[in-house]
């Protein structure tokens, strides 16, 4: 962040110079399979108020966008069309409102919207929703952060991990799941992961210990955490909820950030990156990945002209990482 305060924010440095009228953006009309979605120019954002306009350098997709704009989620997030798509962002600020105090023209940031909107070539949000980007961390890894890297703070949280402490994450090598594991890794806690064989070897790498999945997984963790297992967190669907249960978890201890209908039967927890959206979190989590505290692997990068065959690839649900649109 800067330390500029209002009065040094004159009308000739509020703008960038070279700033467009309109941009391209990610759009669709209805719900639908990936095919509904488009790239629209449209007119550019404006930034007044406490809103700032970013030129965006990465944008990061995410299976929850997917969800929305397949209307899964509409009584939850119901759309306004035409919606835009797009939580994550990093990128350049190109002008502020005229109550910004935190930034300047030129500062280089990543962020949130909450408007369906980062996927764009520009994007306005309030100021209070964009952190500084480290200058070590990649424009890719900067774009991709929030919504994975929030929500898995959020699940770490709900389950209050202690050091020596034994906890099973599912789909531990997933977008969330991977920086689950190395969260609690980094606390000191013991944590048993499932995943497919294929990503054993990323999860040892990372300090876990891996489990696979399928017929069997119960005995498998229970001769693993020979010690017991304290707490549970969900990546995957209600299948963990129920196997937290029957590994004796208390139900507050078991945390899901996707099986909702389960956890409400049980009284497990919900929490997602709603619950840890703030600068304070997502500038600690920025500062994490910079100096390798936490590794983001970006599996691809698509233009964002491709965006129907990022979400091609984001909807496999095999990717070990983040895919990301660069405008």
């Amino acid at each position: 962040m800067t330390d500029s305060t209002p009065d040094t924010h004159t009308p000739t440095t509020t703008r960038d110079a070279d700033l467009p009228t309109t941009m391209r953006a990610v759009r669709f009309d209805a719900y639908g399979d990936r095919s509904v979605l488009r790239v629209d120019e449209v007119p550019v954002p404006e930034a007044t108020g406490d809103r700032v306009l970013v030129r965006v350098r990465a944008a990061g997709t995410n299976p929850g966008e997917a969800a929305i704009r397949q209307g899964a989620m509409a009584e939850q997030f119901p759309a306004t069309f035409p919606s835009g798509q797009g939580t994550d962002l990093a990128g350049v600020v190109a002008a502020i409102g005229e109550d910004v105090t935190q930034w300047a023209v030129g500062d280089e940031v990543l962020g949130w919207s909450w408007e369906r909107s980062s996927q764009a070539e520009f994007v306005s949000v309030p100021e209070g929703q964009l952190v500084a980007k480290p200058r070590r961390l990649s424009w890719e890894i900067a774009g991709a952060l929030d919504v994975a890297a929030t929500t898995a703070y959020a699940a770490v949280r709900a389950v209050d991990p202690h050091p020596g402490e034994t906890v099973v994450v599912s789909s531990a090598a997933g977008g969330v799941g991977g920086i689950v594991t190395q969260l609690l890794v980094a606390k000191g806690v013991d944590v048993i992961a499932v995943a497919s064989e294929a990503n054993h070897e990323w999860l040892r790498s990372v300090g876990a210990r891996p489990v696979a999945y399928g017929d069997g997984l119960e005995d498998r963790v229970r001769q693993a955490g020979t010690n017991g297992i304290d707490a549970l967190i969900d990546t995957h669907g209600p299948e963990y909820v129920r196997l937290g249960i029957a590994l004796g978890v208390p139900a507050a201890r078991i945390e899901t950030i996707i099986a909702y209908e389960a956890a409400a039967e049980v009284g497990a927890k919900t929490d997602g990156s709603v619950d840890a959206a703030s600068q304070e979190v997502l500038a600690e989590l920025a500062g994490q990945a910079a100096d390798g505290t936490i590794t983001v692997p970006i599996v691809a990068t698509y233009p964002l002209d491709a965006v129907q065959d990022a979400y091609a690839e984001l909807e496999q649900g095999h990717a070990r990482g983040k895919i990301v649109l660069v405008p």
